[in-house]
């Protein structure tokens, strides 16, 4: 039997990261976690609690409060996927609004929130046999382990992906504010002070712009083989 490693899938945003790691994790038996999940759902609670005034986050306030954020990734068993809950209410839907995505890269710069959640993170997948997704799986969370993949796509194929995925949903979509979304979240992650995104330098880089699913599915598959066979 393959011996279980701990695989971390980092990118940009809208690149299809939590989809293709949770299908690589449900074909190879890994415990699936998703990190940008537990991110979004640090900043629904700031959205519910009031924590921005005039678009201004309280940070002060946030920090305080911190503690007392209690977030599980749950299995659902009815689609095999994971299911979001803050505080004890399921949030999987309302993480993936608008509305969090635009504040999400802001809350997730704030360096006490970084230590909380990786700390977690570090505690979920310290025994190995886990696939995580997120900015900075592969050198900040995990930077030892022993598969890492960079995922990336051009600005306008993500939008699109996303704009797709939102009218599916059935919610309302604005191509054009979904772009500028990406483009600024793509800023914010790459240049905030702690753990901004970047490629490990021992990762492997995946561009999936021109990628079907099958063939994105069979390119992970593959490297996870080439590390996992005859260890």
């Amino acid at each position: 039997m393959n011996r279980k490693i701990t695989i971390a899938i980092d990118g940009y945003s809208s690149c299809g990261k939590s989809t293709m790691a949770r299908a690589l994790a449900r074909r190879i038996g890994y415990v699936y976690i998703d990190t940008g999940a537990m991110y979004r759902a640090v900043t629904l609670y700031c959205l519910r609690s009031g924590l921005y005034s005039g678009g201004k986050l309280d940070t002060a306030a946030l920090e305080k409060g911190i503690g007392g954020i209690n977030i599980t990734l749950t299995h659902d068993a009815s689609t095999g996927g994971i299911i979001t809950m803050l505080n004890g209410d399921n949030v999987e839907r309302e993480i993936r609004t608008m509305e969090v995505s635009t504040h999400v890269s802001e809350v997730a710069s704030l360096p006490f929130v970084r230590t909380a959640l990786t700390e977690q993170q570090r505690s979920i997948g310290r025994d190995g046999g886990v696939v995580m997704d997120g900015r900075d799986i592969g050198t900040t969370v995990f930077p030892k382990a022993e598969l890492k993949i960079f995922v990336t796509a051009s600005a306008a194929v993500r939008a699109r992906r996303r704009y797709l995925e939102l009218q599916a949903k059935g919610e309302k979509a604005d191509y054009d504010a979904i772009l500028r979304n990406v483009e600024q979240r793509d800023y914010l992650d790459t240049h905030r002070e702690v753990s901004p995104l970047r490629q490990a330098p021992d990762a492997v880089v995946l561009d999936n712009s021109e990628l079907t699913p099958e063939q994105q599915d069979a390119w992970l598959l593959a490297r996870y083989n080439e590390v996992t066979e005859g260890k």
